[in-house]
């Protein structure tokens, strides 16, 4: 319950959220007996915006999801499912196992419509912003129409966290020559084009096109999202190692160090993953977001404004008009122009 740092942390986050009025009333799920001595603690006891829903039960990492979602139902996790279900909540925040997250998702909330695979959306930052890597891990294998329901979920979310009226989407494959790729994505690149208008398509991307300002989405299966996703972490990580071992080599270097430190702070701000601390789980029928495990404060509080601006854009049945118009188009026959005589 809490993460990796426990529930102290969420309720520290909580009391940051509640500082902003535009924020919607918080419920707190899980055990009774040790939220409440955590919220008095904070300052927060009788907080006119703050509810506890007792759960006695966890989800754990080790859990296997299914199971766990069947047999564990007075659990953190199932308990949210439930109220979002039930009108009661209208977003969800968990860090818990992602599995779980994912099949209690759609065993218990359910798929929008048209909707087969509910994915998960991560924003990383490029040339002049960020943009929305979508799969992000949720389905490893997919299906062209898959992509092309990533693509609308990706969009629709980048208009809610980016504010962009028509963003533009593009499709990650190792070429921009048509019917270069795969049978999938030269299928899925056919079936975006049909779509064009409900998306604003962009076409095929190359991966050295990813982190320039070429496009605000970046579609692609599961697989080949986490395989990004991590791959971008860890050269994150030893870039920023490397840097810092090599300023300390020498005095001289250490002085220009500190002379660039806003330039570092600056670099530093747009890479912190807090920035954007929750990954939607798109595609399913309410608001449901997935925070790192590991998140402080500063990022649980992030997941919590994003939640708010979901719900303040009605962000689930834009996707479901959405998909609904795309799946029409997609089923709908080719024509073929007149024959001149």
């Amino acid at each position: 319950m809490g993460g990796d740092l426990g529930p102290a942390e969420v309720v520290a986050a909580v009391k940051l959220a509640l500082a902003d009025e535009a924020i919607n009333p918080i419920s707190l799920v899980g055990d009774q007996a040790v939220l409440e001595p955590l919220i008095a603690a904070a300052g927060l006891k009788d907080h006119a915006r703050l509810a506890i829903v007792h759960a006695s039960e966890v989800i754990t990492m080790e859990d296997k999801p299914l199971r766990a979602i069947a047999r564990k139902k007075d659990s953190s996790m199932v308990r949210g499912f439930n109220l979002v279900r039930e009108g009661q909540a209208a977003a969800f925040v968990s860090s818990g196992n992602t599995g779980a997250l994912m099949a209690g998702s759609k065993l218990l909330v359910g798929s929008i419509g048209g909707v087969d695979r509910p994915v998960l959306a991560a924003v990383i930052p490029r040339e002049n912003g960020h943009f929305i890597l979508i799969d992000a891990g949720a389905n490893p294998e997919a299906t062209a129409e898959h992509l092309v329901h990533n693509a609308i979920l990706g969009a629709d979310y980048a208009r809610v966290i980016f504010g962009i009226a028509a963003p533009r989407v593009g499709l990650l494959t190792i070429g921009t020559e048509e019917g270069k790729g795969t049978a999938l994505t030269t299928e899925a690149n056919n079936l975006l084009k049909k779509i064009n208008g409900i998306i604003n398509y962009s076409g095929p991307i190359e991966g050295f096109q990813v982190f320039r300002d070429h496009v605000d989405v970046v579609v692609c299966d599961g697989f080949v999202g986490n395989t990004l996703l991590k791959t971008w972490e860890s050269l994150a990580k030893f870039i920023s190692g490397m840097l810092r071992e090599e300023i300390k080599r020498t005095p001289v270097r250490l002085l220009g160090g500190a002379l660039a430190k806003g330039a570092f702070d600056v670099l530093k701000s747009r890479m912190n993953p807090d920035a954007y601390g929750g990954a939607p789980l798109l595609g399913v029928r309410g608001n449901i977001l997935k925070a790192h495990g590991s998140s402080n404060r500063h990022a649980w509080g992030s997941a919590i404004r994003v939640a708010a601006k979901i719900i303040h854009h009605d962000l689930y049945h834009r996707i479901e008009s959405d998909i609904a118009g795309a799946n029409t188009r997609m089923t709908a026959p080719l024509t073929t122009p007149p024959v001149a005589s």
